[in-house]
């Protein structure tokens, strides 16, 4: 596939949308529209066997949710993966952890965006306050056994793909994949 060209046609500090017009292999021509957002980093923080989620309201949804905590911001765009992890980790939980180990890399929407998320798990974890930001102000944050965070995965109350994603990576990991 060529890219023939590209158009910002939307852009805000956490965001650009673009449209590009791309010729196929077989000479035909078309559009893709891209939404382009700075990487983020995701934290699974694992206590012996319980597992410390956020509840956010989350907008576009318009309803709350649990997922282990993660995030970027355009002014860390460039941050190092681990920094922006353990960053995340101490501003939505207050948690500060001994270890971090990288499980891997999720592609949050490759047929539209070019969001990527480094995975990390944490663990020797120290209690701490919280640094939320202000979007940040109405976030829970509690821990969970391991068989309750997957039933909610069960019964749709966990719906966050990248969530699940990463939860998937430490069973990996768990198990000594290769």
């Amino acid at each position: 596939m060529e890219t023939l060209g590209s158009r910002e046609v939307y852009a805000n500090p956490w965001m650009t949308v673009r449209e590009d017009p791309i010729r196929r292999a077989d000479g035909t021509t078309g559009i893709y529209g891209v939404v382009d957002k700075p990487n983020y980093a995701l934290v699974i923080p694992l206590d012996r066997e319980r597992l410390r989620l956020v509840e956010q309201y989350r907008y576009p949804l318009g309803m709350r949710r649990w997922e282990f905590p993660q995030g970027t911001a355009p002014d860390r765009a460039s941050a190092d993966p681990l920094e922006l992890a353990r960053r995340e980790l101490r501003e939505e939980t207050g948690l500060r952890a001994g270890s971090m180990v990288e499980l891997g890399l999720l592609d949050v929407a490759p047929g539209m965006s070019s969001q990527r998320g480094w995975v990390y798990l944490a663990t020797d974890l120290t209690e701490g306050f919280h640094e939320r930001e202000h979007e940040e102000q109405d976030m829970r944050s509690a821990w969970f056994p391991r068989a309750e965070f997957e039933a909610m995965i069960s019964r749709g109350e966990i719906t966050d793909a990248q969530s699940i994603a990463a939860y998937t990576l430490l069973l990996l990991h768990e198990r000594g994949r290769p």
